[in-house]
Parts: structure tokens; sequence; C-alpha cells
């Protein structure tokens, strides 16, 4: 049997597989930050696709915490309103766990959407914003330098991700995931590449997560033990002189110890000269299996290129991790997730308006191969 099509429990949640559906940055928001017609439309085909729980976007905790002027953010009421709504539609046709990341993007906010420049900085004009970040470095030359963030600052944005969570809780989310990986701010802080500081949080490995240690705590001490709470971060960076492997496994063994209830673990995106092997299977895994060996009781996420059953499946029987994150594979095939359980002869799922069709096969089908 697959461990791909097993069950796990994820804190006080039982998962039906093993697959998730990672968080994916969709700029369709208005300025406002409340969701839009698109993803009700994005997350709702998510959620029947067989997959065992999805984490939405990235919603910033502050308006300048945002990646674009179009994420979602939950820093006000109406924006959680809206959100309960979503969810409220979607439970009306399928019970996938839903959850939502919290962020807040540091450096790199304040940009346009990756279609229009590449995602260049906006001015104030074009309704971008003065950023902040760990030190005065800029993401990239030409940038505009951030603001280095004292300790009132620093504080504020604590309370920002605490005002944030609280109101996924008022939203009805399933879960909730906190974002300190791909370069956005906590990230920021845990590399040497963009942390530069002397003071309590900079230097030592200790020192640069002082801070998102200090997020997660609080976090941690505010959501109920009944909905589980995970935490994405790199497990290292694709550049000379960046976080190193050892000290993301020690991170994790803080946040470990904290009680986060997952560890998913990605790499990467904190600098713009990076070179990572991206067009290389799995190219992540390797990350997600130095945290699941130092810590074998902690449920572990991988991520990166992973778009085949049987390597999925590979992964998780040789304990590299315990889920496996498929984002652009669900992307191109919405119901990846049914397909690969097909390719593995394990039972399909179908929703329940689709299985006349699905389960029986029709001519024009291509099954997917394992």
């Amino acid at each position: 049997m697959s461990l791909l099509f097993s069950p796990l429990k994820v804190g006080p949640l039982t998962l039906k597989n093993r697959i998730v559906v990672p968080p994916m940055s969709q700029y369709s928001a208005g300025s406002d930050g409340v969701v839009a017609p698109w993803h009700a439309r994005h997350i709702g085909s998510l959620a029947i696709s067989g997959a065992s729980m999805v984490i939405s976007e990235a919603l910033g905790v502050t308006p300048d915490g945002r990646i674009t002027p179009h994420c979602l953010g939950l820093w006000n009421d109406t924006q959680a309103r809206a959100l309960q709504k979503l969810l409220t539609d979607i439970r009306t046709y399928s019970d996938t766990p839903i959850g939502v990341q919290l962020n807040h993007a540091g450096r790199k906010a304040g940009t346009s959407p990756p279609w229009i420049e590449h995602g260049a900085p906006l001015g104030s004009e074009q309704g971008g914003w003065h950023t902040v970040a760990p030190s005065a470095v800029p993401w990239r030359p030409g940038w505009s330098v951030p603001e280095a963030l004292d300790e009132p600052g620093m504080d504020r944005i604590l309370q920002a991700f605490i005002s944030a969570a609280r109101r996924a809780l008022e939203a009805g989310v399933d879960f909730a995931e906190l974002l300190a990986a791909n370069g956005y701010l906590l990230s920021q802080f845990l590399s040497p590449l963009s942390n530069q500081r002397r003071d309590d949080y900079g230097g030592s490995p200790e020192n640069r997560m002082r801070f998102p240690l200090r997020v997660a705590q609080a976090l941690r001490e505010i959501w109920p033990a009944s909905l589980p709470l995970g935490v994405r971060f790199n497990g290292g960076e694709f550049a000379d002189g960046g976080l190193e492997l050892a000290e993301a496994v020690q991170f994790a063994r803080e946040l470990h110890r904290l009680g986060y209830d997952y560890l998913s673990v990605s790499g990467g995106y904190n600098v713009y000269n990076e070179t990572p092997p991206a067009g290389q299977q799995g190219y992540m895994v390797p990350f997600a299996a130095a945290v699941k060996a130092a810590l074998p009781d902690a449920i572990v996420i991988t991520v990166g290129m992973i778009y085949e059953a049987k390597q999925a499946d590979a992964i998780l029987q040789e304990r590299k991790a315990d889920l496996i994150a498929v984002g652009r594979a669900i992307l191109d095939d919405p119901h990846w997730p049914i397909h690969a359980a097909i390719a593995m002869g394990e039972k399909a799922s179908w929703p329940k308006p689709y299985d006349r069709f699905g389960s029986r096969g029709w001519p024009g089908h291509k099954p997917q191969e394992a």
C-alpha cells in the first residue's frame, strides 16, 4: 500500500492522505486586501482537488506587509468577514480543511504582480510604500533601501501577527501557518545575507532567530490546541553566505519545542542572485529530510518540483517527510491527487457531481503515470 494515500494525524486533525496544497500567491485582490471572486474560484477548485488540506496564499498582517497591493490581508474585520463567507460557501460542497498563511513581506513588499515588470517595486504614486527589514539592505540593486526595524517597530509587527491570527480564528479557519520562509520578513531575520544587525537580533544564529521565535511563541500562546498551527521556513539558501542547513535544523528544534503541529520546509528566494536547481525534481527534499532526521516525531512537509505519484510516495517511504506539498502540478491538473490515486492503484474519491464521469473513465481520458 502506498503511504501517499494513507491517513495522518496532524495535531488534532486527521488528514485523509499525504498531499497538501501549499500557499500560492494570486495577486488578485483589490487594494483593500479583501477576497475577490478569483479567490472563491481558486480556493474552491483546490478544495475539491482530492488533496487533504489547502493552505491559502500569504495574507499580509499589515497593509505594508503585503507582497503587492493586490495581495490578501487580515488586518481588519472587513477582511475577516469576507474570508469567513468564503469558507462558509466552500464548506457547502467540501470538507477539505482550509487554512491561512500569515506573513509580513519586509523588504520584498510593495511590488507589482510578477506579470507586470517581473514584480518591480512600486513608488508611492503607483500604490507602493516604504518597506522595512532587519537591516537597511535592499532586495536587489535599484530597489529602495528599507528602513531597519527598531524594537518598537518589531513590537508593532508582532502585535499585528497576533491580531491577524485572532481574526483568522474568528473567520473559522481550520488551521494556520506562520510564514518564515522565501525571503519575507521573518526569513530575512534568519539569513545573514539580509540580517546585518549588530544588536541582540543579529549576528549569531541564536540572535537571528530571536524575533522569528518571538512571533512564533506569541502565536502558539494564543492559538487553541483544538486547531493545528504550522510554520514554513527555509531549510537553506542557494547563495554563498546564506542560512545554513544546520541553522535551519536548530530553528526547527525550537519550533518543535514550542509545540508547532507541523514544520513545512522550503528554501531560497531571500536574495535576487541565488542559483537554485529549480528544474530538478525534489530539489528541496534534502532540507526536509535533514529536519525529519533530527526530529523524527515532528510532522514535516516537503515541497519543490514534486509532480509524480511514485516520486512523492518514495519520499514518504524513505522517511524524508510526512506530507508532500504539490503546487504547480495541481494548478496544471486540478485533480492531480485523484489521478495520482488511480495511477497508484488506490481508491479515487471524486466529488459526487463528478463521480459518474471520472470513476468510470471515458474514451478521451489519459491516465496519469505513476
